[in-house]
């Protein structure tokens, strides 16, 4: 059995929807449709234009079944200069667009219904400096892609633990994962990127060009321009140990209560991710996958061990690994296609009021496909100053995505739902201020105006001057400060 995801959609904070200000005044959406495809096709290479056909459903792939939007043009891009024509000529024919990294946001943001979607996806290639543990990877590589390129200099990255979930995506909004207790959020580990602004304009941004840019980027998400390119720290950890362990149902309340002094309060080099998700027979298994990346391998095992004694497990498989072992079993568990809804919660510990709320989420469960995992914020990830990025929220927690999963067609579908959205309503007194941009849908309005914390009015600043005429959407930004007066509006 595979493990749930972490940030299953968390790719798509790159997946940028347009509003465009070209003169097009009075013409038909159709029209301006036509008329870019045209403009595009003279720009780049006219077979990378596509408007139906097999490259353009392709295109139109993405990880969220019920998603059913549908773009007038895609461009599959094969250079960063193809995103940037796009940009241009969607601005300049007055048409809605949206980027597609890898394709994961469940709430389809990575596809502008009747306007253009600027593809990376095909933009894969990762390059490693060995000498300085850099790897370079383009907008459309994903966590499987970097990770197989580090291996064979003995480097880890920091991702996910999704191996097709894109790289910018997850990292621009946050990017929990198994290492994040020793080496920060995948965000953290980014140094420079690579941007298309909204005039054109081809910046790098780092700690010496556009500082204020990569600041806002690294949590702020793709609402500043398209990332075409991101250089990230990889990190050298001799040995790997991980797995899972199952446990029986019956056993969820004493295995949570136990699991309550190992995660968010671990030492660093111990990144616990746990959950829940239906077995084989439909009946719910708690799950614990533990991650150890310290160099003292016994004090590993040992630890491995010990969350391996929290009950009487149905399944226990744990020993060293490698980054891409680590990613590859999620991918066929959380395939394409499926229907989803995602509903996030931030909490500061596995409370008795969190854990009666996630055992009662269990004994409810509506779908075989759905499920509920923990991702933990402490340790090297903790320690990074609020401010230092504009992922604000940096005290010890619990990230709690409930995924809700079915068939299409399925005649319960508003269950699965209602099941989602009821254990987000379970959790929301204890839950901490805001949520995680890269999993918060269009309507969770209450967290979305808390999702940035102190930081808020620097990054709406940031959004000021970096895109004026909002020509970027990608995760949702708050409208204003929390506790702001009508008058300080700062879009």
């Amino acid at each position: 059995m595979t493990t749930p995801t972490n940030n299953l959609t968390d790719d798509s904070t790159d997946d940028s929807t347009g509003d465009s200000t070209g003169d097009s005044t009075g013409d038909s959406t159709g029209q301006r449709i036509i008329r870019l495809a045209g403009a595009l096709r003279r720009a780049i290479d006219a077979d990378r234009v596509v408007t139906s056909g097999s490259a353009y459903q392709a295109g139109v792939h993405v990880w969220n079944g019920a998603v059913t939007h549908r773009p007038g043009v895609v461009v599959r891009c094969a250079t960063a200069a193809d995103a940037r024509a796009a940009v241009l000529a969607a601005r300049e024919h007055g048409v809605a667009f949206s980027v597609r990294g890898g394709g994961h946001d469940w709430a389809g943001r990575a596809l502008t219904d009747g306007g253009l979607t600027i593809d990376l996806s095909g933009l894969r290639s990762v390059r490693v400096d060995p000498a300085t543990a850099v790897a370079e990877l383009a907008g459309g590589a994903t966590g499987a892609d970097l990770a197989r390129a580090a291996q064979p200099f003995g480097l880890t990255a920091v991702t996910g633990t999704v191996g097709s979930v894109g790289v910018v995506g997850l990292s621009l909004g946050g990017g929990y994962g198994p290492l994040s207790g020793r080496f920060g959020l995948a965000l953290d580990n980014v140094l420079s990127a690579d941007v298309v602004l909204a005039d054109g304009s081809l910046v790098t941004a780092d700690a010496e060009r556009e500082p204020e840019l990569l600041w806002a980027l690294r949590g702020g998400g793709g609402n500043f321009g398209l990332v075409t390119a991101v250089r990230v720290q990889l990190h050298r950890t001799p040995t790997l140990l991980s797995g899972r362990v199952l446990f029986p149902w019956a056993q969820a309340s004493s295995v949570l209560a136990r699991l309550a002094e190992f995660v968010p309060e671990g030492p660093d080099e111990l990144t616990v991710q746990c959950g829940f998700l239906a077995g084989p027979d439909g009946t719910p298994v708690v799950f614990v996958i533990p991650t150890w990346s310290g160099d003292d391998t016994r004090a590993g095992e040992e630890a491995l061990a010990r969350l391996t004694a929290l009950g009487e497990p149905l399944a226990a498989r744990l020993g060293r690994t490698t980054g891409p072992d680590m990613l590859a079993g999620t991918d066929a568990m959380f395939p394409f296609g499926k229907h989803v809804e995602i509903r996030p919660r931030t909490v500061p510990a596995l409370t008795s009021t969190v854990r009666a709320a996630l055992v009662a989420a269990g004994d409810a469960l509506t779908s075989p496909l759905s499920a509920v995992s923990l991702h933990s914020l402490h340790g090297a990830a903790s320690r990074t100053p609020a401010t230092d990025t504009a992922f604000a929220n940096r005290a010890p927690h619990l990230m709690v995505e409930t995924i809700a999963r079915w068939e299409a067609g399925d005649p319960r579908e508003p269950e699965h739902r209602a099941w989602a959205r009821d254990l987000s309503a379970a959790l929301a007194s204890e839950a901490m201020p805001g949520g995680y941009p890269n999993l918060l849908g269009p309507d969770e309005t209450e967290q979305i105006a808390h999702a940035y914390g102190p930081n808020t009015e620097r990054l709406l600043a940031a959004k000021r001057r970096f895109d004026p005429d909002g020509v970027f959407h990608a995760t949702p930004l708050p409208a204003r400060p929390a506790g702001a007066g009508p008058g300080h509006d700062m879009t």
